[in-house]
């Protein structure tokens, strides 16, 4: 039995997860969860990396104190943001979080200044949204940003941690893909797009694929926290390369939708597809597992209800999973409707308050209740899913025949049911730990104990459980989409 530690940080939480692998089956323990918040400063919003740095130590800790021979360690984090590295080694303060208001408005300066649409388009395949790294480079040297001026290199985020615990620099592939700053083609830094924004190449550490060793745990730090020196991997370091490596699908005809505080839905090609066509759908090209991309979408995910449910906590108002499901059972439905990713619910100071006024805007009742508003965001997203949905199979060489929902979102059978009915399709949910299976399984696979993708989803479907769900009221949930489309004015 090989043990692995995976640290699966996200945009609100992170966590430390044991997994181990023995005789073909996974098994995976939770060792510590802590908080991850964006810090507001002086009007921008950073990211406490320091504070991700101890996490990551105490988990060491926590696994340490289980006695077991630890084979290696993973680190995967959101995409697009970054942390920059001075001459001299230290770190050059706080990086900026991708929901930080300065990068309003970027891609259309970026386009107006350093490259056409069409051109950063075609160089990426990388879909339009303000927070891509390029916008945000582009922005701060805008800015004129002391330290991107004084930057010798600049790490992303999970490259950036595993450089703290082992001293190793590597740009790790799926991750870089976020940018809109990678070509996947060439599956390099674009130099066309690196000298629009004044960059070196050289900034960047080389380009590593997943199961890359980036190094073992600096003597110190494994000294403190009770571990030998540990090699640290590079795993899919975004997480949604990670979750999407774990869907434990048997069948290529699939759709996934990785289901958290933001929902990304996509198929899986062997090679980019950038086409007038993806480009008016604003479809992007990430990299995935074994060469692989992810050809997907944004979807402004469970960011509207985890918001709505801070909010009420505030309040003194806290609900369960299950309460959730019950109060959005009791409201009216399709009463009230939004197009979850409509600007107003970017990051606005109440997301009740956003709701009111796009309700108030499309000439919709008020939401009464709290059940109203969670009604409305279960209903509103399993209905853009169904838009989005659309794209794929315009797009798709392979026939959908099923979605596969993982994540945390997966948990919720409202949602996953409703997601179904929209569709049309079987629903798949599980596994709701995707990222932290898809990290483990890519360190067993650089551990030589899995061999392919394919291999690794079987023994995923093996060891996992999932739950099905088919299609239901076609009639009225095709009454409701048309509202819907009438209502969101989408296109």
């Amino acid at each position: 039995m090989k043990h692995y530690i995976a640290f699966d940080l996200g945009a609100t939480s992170g966590r430390t997860i044991l997994g181990s692998v023995d005789e073909g089956v996974l098994t995976m323990e939770e060792l510590t969860r802590f908080p991850n918040a964006s810090l507001p400063i002086g009007g921008h919003l950073y990211w406490n990396i320091f504070s991700l740095y101890e996490h990551l130590l105490e988990g060491l800790r926590a696994a340490a104190s289980k006695g077991v021979e630890i084979e290696s360690i993973g680190i995967d984090t959101w995409g697009v943001d970054f942390v920059f590295v001075g001459e001299d080694g230290s770190l050059l303060g706080a990086p900026y979080s991708y929901r930080d208001p300065h990068t309003e408005g970027a891609p259309e300066r970026f386009f107006q200044k350093a490259m056409p649409r069409q051109r950063l388009y075609e160089l990426t395949g990388i879909q339009v949204m303000n927070f891509n790294s390029v916008f945000q480079l582009h922005t701060l040297r805008e800015n004129g940003s002391s330290q991107l001026a004084a930057a010798k290199h600049l790490l992303f985020m999970p490259d950036a941690l595993s450089w703290m615990l082992t001293g190793g620099m590597v740009t790790e592939y799926t991750i870089a893909s976020t940018s809109a700053m990678l070509n996947p083609r060439t599956k390099e830094l674009d130099g066309e797009i690196l000298s629009v924004l004044d960059i070196e190449e050289g900034v960047f550490p080389p380009i590593v694929m997943p199961g890359h060793t980036i190094g073992t745990l600096r003597r110190d730090i494994a000294e403190s926290v009770g571990l030998g020196e540990v090699p640290v991997v590079a795993v899919a370091g975004h997480d949604t390369a990670s979750a999407v490596a774990a869907v434990p699908a048997r069948n290529p005809n699939f759709a996934y939708l990785s289901s958290g505080t933001w929902s990304l839905m996509g198929v899986e090609v062997a090679e980019p597809v950038i086409t007038p066509q993806t480009e008016r759908l604003n479809l992007t090209n990430e990299g995935g597992v074994e060469g692989t991309t992810r050809l997907l979408k944004n979807i402004t995910g469970m960011w509207i209800v985890e918001q709505c449910l801070a909010e009420w906590r505030k309040k003194g108002r806290s609900y369960s999973y299950p309460e959730m499901v019950r109060l959005a059972e009791e409201a009216d439905h399709f009463e009230r409707m939004i197009d979850p990713d409509d600007a107003l619910f970017s990051s606005p100071r109440s997301m009740t308050a956003a709701i009111d006024e796009y309700l108030a805007r499309t000439g919709q009742p008020a939401a009464e209740s709290d059940g109203d508003y969670l009604a409305c965001a279960f209903e509103s997203l399993a209905l853009k899913y169904r838009f989005v949905l659309g794209m794929f199979r315009e797009v798709a060489t392979l026939p959908i025949e099923r979605l596969h929902i993982i994540g945390g979102g997966s948990k919720n059978p409202l949602l996953n049911q409703y997601t179904a009915s929209s569709i049309g399709l079987e629903v798949i949910s599980g596994p709701s730990e995707a990222t932290a299976i898809g990290n483990i399984m890519l360190q067993a696979k650089a551990a030589g104990q899995v061999g392919s993708l394919a291999q690794m989803r079987e023994m995923i479907a093996r060891s996992t459980e999932t739950a099905t769900y088919q299609p239901q009221e076609g009639a009225l949930w095709e009454a409701a989409y048309q509202k819907f489309i009438a209502i969101t004015n989408l296109k």
